[in-house]
């Protein structure tokens, strides 16, 4: 395969995301810890057949996340927030990559210390020769065989939460509680369309038109979790939870990346007074704000999307201290 960049950016259309994973699940049982779900993902092309299961097994398996990463960044969060460190290690990819794959340039060698991969990309061929598909973060490796398991993001974090509660640590907070269980979907529903992919179909438009009903469609949804959060600590009311970490790795790119790089424009995070604060909330919370490495989001963001970026320039800015400056939002 050729190292140069990847294209983002189709020319005349819209941005598409491809959520076709691995639908491989790592399951502590026959039945779930969630009584809502029935073992296999929600709206899955895939029967039960098609999905290999795997047991949970501390130490087993490697939880490979590159820190730049929005969607990998929410899998160490929710992995530190659960107190999993000690069960489920952690690879971290360096910020960039080319066509192949996500490379572990951060490491002694440039090697993954447990896995001895080079690339992310050896893992997904150890299992699959001919996966034909983006070599994503987050995936959760087998290191047993150095092969992966599965890279279906949002089914990472779920499975976490549910499958591994044996491990937890005893103060875990409950990132899915019972009781909000079909508000919170749809407000985590709402987010990813909206927010988490809607920064992308920003940056990503290949026509004014495109662009244009994605930024609409961006800023009505942020300026209804201004509103929600006015009045409320958290997205669910006055406890953290899985809806608010997967909001936060967007926000915490926000004002670096999506402003300028993908044309998030109208006005900066730092602007709105209700998700500003919230975001330092949870930014100044254990398990947010030590995960966010600005440099390396930026990094990624500015050299990865030529298309983009041609010149690959990293901007200097934003200013970052403000991230620890008082919120005021314990007392609401």
């Amino acid at each position: 395969m050729s190292d140069k960049k990847a294209s983002y950016v189709d020319a005349g259309k819209e941005f598409s995301r491809d959520m076709n994973y691995i639908p491989d699940r790592i399951l502590a049982g026959e039945r779930s810890a969630d009584p809502l779900d029935d073992r296999f993902p929600s709206g899955s092309k895939d029967s039960p057949r098609d999905v290999q299961v795997w047991p949970v097994e501390p130490g087993r398996y490697r939880l490979i996340a590159a820190q730049a990463c929005p969607w990998a960044n929410r899998t160490i969060i929710v992995r530190k927030l659960l107190g999993l460190e000690e069960v489920l290690s952690l690879g971290t990819p360096g910020p960039t990559h080319d066509e192949r794959s996500w490379t572990f340039d951060l490491d002694e060698g440039g090697r993954d210390p447990v896995l001895g991969h080079e690339r992310l990309q050896e893992a997904y061929f150890a299992r699959y020769p001919d996966y034909p598909r983006g070599i994503t973060v987050p995936a959760i490796v087998d290191v047993p065989t150095k092969g992966v398991v599965t890279n279906d993001f949002p089914q990472i974090t779920h499975d976490l939460f549910f499958e591994w509660r044996d491990h937890h640590r005893p103060d875990a907070p409950d990132l899915w509680p019972d009781q909000q269980r079909g508000e919170m979907e749809d407000v985590m529903r709402r987010i990813f369309t909206e927010v988490n992919n809607g920064v992308y179909r920003c940056g990503f438009a290949g026509s004014q038109e495109s662009y244009d009903a994605a930024y609409d469609r961006l800023w009505g949804a942020l300026d209804w979790l201004e509103e929600r959060l006015t009045d409320r600590r958290y997205l669910m009311g006055d406890a953290i939870t899985e809806a608010d970490v997967r909001l936060f790795t967007t926000l915490a790119r926000f004002d670096a990346v999506y402003h300028g790089h993908f044309k998030c424009n109208r006005n900066k995070l730092t602007e709105m007074p209700a998700l500003w604060g919230y975001a330092r909330d949870l930014f100044q919370t254990p398990g947010f704000g030590e995960t966010i490495d600005f440099d390396q989001i930026k990094k990624h963001y500015y050299v990865v999307h030529t298309d983009v970026n041609p010149t690959q320039i990293v901007p200097k800015g934003p200013e970052l201290e403000s991230w620890h400056s008082r919120h005021g939002r314990g007392a609401m």
